[in-house]
Order: structure tokens, then C-alpha cells, then sequence
């Protein structure tokens, strides 16, 4: 496993982060396990989750399977950079409660104390927004984050959707009040999807925020679904499904499917290991329902992809261009 530094922190991730939304709803907890720990066999020391994994009535469900892999000890718990994250209402029952969600000082606190029981855990290395909170102004997030870093429960804040200017605006807030700001910013970024590239990636950047990819594969969309239809495996579902509808996406996936073909190369793995070319990317997320997708994913690590192979991609998927040569002259 290769290992880099996340943004402008001194903190060394591995260059695959192990992302656990299967982890429940997919995946039950002994196979989430054997997962967790193949993944740390393997080097993947990055494990991303979130409070509303497990989703309806079982959301904190997958913050709890972590945990119950951590209380198994072993340096379990030493080994891993944990991150979760905080936006979505954990209210009882399903009901949507005041102050049950997004980024008030009170949902902060409250939602911080409820993961680290989950996860069994005294301390979050990296504590992520996970969507923008439009109603509550950064002074106040940045003043309940500034406390738990002192009280030890978290060591880093992170970001997750956001978009450039509100990158911009959380970083320029914690540099007014003293405090560390942003580390990483979670997006959707894949060859599918790049309009990252106009404004996030670059904010992120400047900012010094590592970028964390989500949905490398696109709902599975670059992982060679058209010849996994073709040769009567797993056929598309969700995203990818709804996509492979449009004649145009059609084509394109399958004009990516031989490119990768004509060079032997596997199309999930590629598409991660294209993900690790890209400036800022510290790692994407992969999240694997079994073992065997797990050390599938992990020879993206290792694969270098040539000079024409990546010609080839930015030709059938061309990126945006920067901002705002991308809408302007």
C-alpha cells in the first residue's frame, strides 16, 4: 500500500480509503469484519463512515459494526485514521426533530457524543459536514468543532459536498478565529463525473484539503458492466442502470469498456487508478460489499496506466476545463 499526506496535515493516509456504507445494509456484521480486517492485512489504514449509515430505522447501524470490530482489540483501533460524519437527522423513530440535524453547535455536540459511543471509540480523527448547512454561519460551527478538538473528541474537521466557495468560506472563517479550518473535502469525482474540476478541486487545493473521492466507479457505471451483462453476470442497477438507458451514455461506456480491453486492463481498477493521477486526489473510496470486490480494488494501487491509455480516457471522457474558462471566454 502506498501512503500520502492528507492535504496539509502531517497525518499519513493510505491512498485507498475503505468507505462502509454496505456495512449493514448489504453487508451483515461478520462479513463486515472479515472486510475490515482484510483491508488492514492489506494497508488501508482510512476508514470512512458516517452517523446515518445503516439508514431509516437502522441508521448508526454501521457506526456500531465498527465499533464492535474495534472492541475486538488487537491495535485495531491505533492502526486506523477514522472519519464519520454529521448532518443527517438521527431523531428516534424516523422523526425528523429540531436540532436532530445539520451543523448547529447543539447538533454537533450532541451527534459527535452519540458516534463515539456507537464506534466505541474516545476520539474521531477526522469529524466531516456532510453536506452544507445554509441556515447556521461557520462562526458557530467553527466555535463547537474548536471546542471538541480541545476536549480531545475530534482531531480534524472535514468537509463532504461542499462546493468551492463554501470551501473558501469555511477556511476564511477558521483563519479569522485562529482556528486549523478544513482538511479534506469528500466529492463526487469519477471519469463519469469531473465538473469537480472546475471549482472544488481547485478550492481544495489552495486551501490544502485533501481530496477524498466518492462513487469512483459511478454507481458501478466504470466497472464493466456492459460486458458483465454480455457475459450473464450482475446486471446494472441504480445509477448505472438508469444511465445505460441514454443511447449516448451507452456508447461511451462501451467505447470506454474497449479502450481498457484493447490494453488489458480491468475497468474498475482503472478507473481508480486514473482517480490516483488526478492533482489534489489523496485516495477515492472504495466500498466493498465483499472480500473479493476488496482485493479486487486493491490492485488499482499498483497499476500504472500509460501515456495512451489516459489520452484515450480524457478522449471519451473530457473533462469540464477549469473555472471560468469552462463557461467563458
Amino acid at each position: 500500500m502506498e501512503y500520502t499526506q492528507l492535504g496539509r496535515t502531517g497525518l499519513k493516509v493510505s491512498r485507498l480509503v475503505l468507505g462502509t456504507m454496505n456495512f449493514g445494509p448489504q453487508t451483515d456484521e461478520p462479513d463486515s469484519h472479515a472486510i475490515m480486517d482484510a483491508a488492514l492485512d492489506a494497508g488501508i489504514n482510512y476508514f470512512d463512515t458516517a452517523n446515518v449509515y445503516g439508514w431509516g430505522e437502522n441508521k448508526g447501524r454501521t457506526e456500531s459494526i465498527i465499533g464492535s470490530w474495534f472492541a475486538q482489540g488487537g491495535e485495531r483501533r491505533d492502526k486506523v485514521v477514522l472519519a464519520t460524519k454529521v448532518y443527517g437527522n438521527m431523531g428516534a423513530d424516523g422523526e425528523a426533530w429540531p436540532n436532530h440535524d445539520k451543523l448547529s453547535a447543539v447538533n454537533i455536540r450532541r451527534a459527535v457524543d452519540a458516534s463515539l459511543q456507537r464506534l466505541r471509540t474516545d476520539y474521531i480523527d477526522i469529524y466531516q459536514f456532510h453536506h452544507i448547512d445554509r441556515a447556521t454561519p461557520f462562526e458557530e460551527i467553527w466555535q463547537a468543532i474548536d471546542t471538541l478538538v480541545r476536549q480531545g473528541k475530534i482531531l480534524y474537521a472535514g468537509s463532504s459536498n461542499f462546493p468551492g466557495y463554501k470551501i473558501a468560506q469555511a477556511n476564511e472563517t477558521a483563519a479569522r478565529r485562529g482556528s486549523y479550518g478544513l482538511v479534506s473535502e469528500q466529492c463526487l469525482y469519477n471519469l463519469a463525473e469531473r465538473r469537480a474540476e472546475m471549482e472544488v478541486i481547485p478550492a481544495a487545493r489552495d486551501y490544502g484539503l485533501g481530496v477524498i473521492p466518492w462513487s469512483p466507479l459511478h454507481g458501478g457505471l466504470l466497472g464493466g458492466v456492459i460486458k458483465k451483462e454480455a457475459e450473464g453476470g450482475r446486471r446494472a442497477s441504480g445509477r448505472a442502470a438508469d444511465a445505460l438507458k441514454d443511447t449516448a451514455v451507452r456508447a461511451q461506456i462501451q467505447a470506454y469498456e474497449d479502450l481498457l480491453e484493447k490494453h488489458g486492463l480491468e475497468p474498475g481498477q482503472a478507473a481508480l487508478a486514473w482517480l490516483l493521477t488526478r492533482p489534489g486526489v489523496t485516495g477515492p473510496i472504495v466500498g466493498p460489499r465483499t472480500a473479493g470486490q476488496l482485493e479486487s480494488a486493491l490492485r488499482a494501487v499498483e497499476l500504472e496506466l500509460t501515456d495512451e491509455v489516459l489520452a484515450g480516457l480524457d478522449e471519451i471522457f473530457p473533462g469540464p476545463g477549469p473555472s471560468p474558462e469552462a463557461f467563458a471566454w
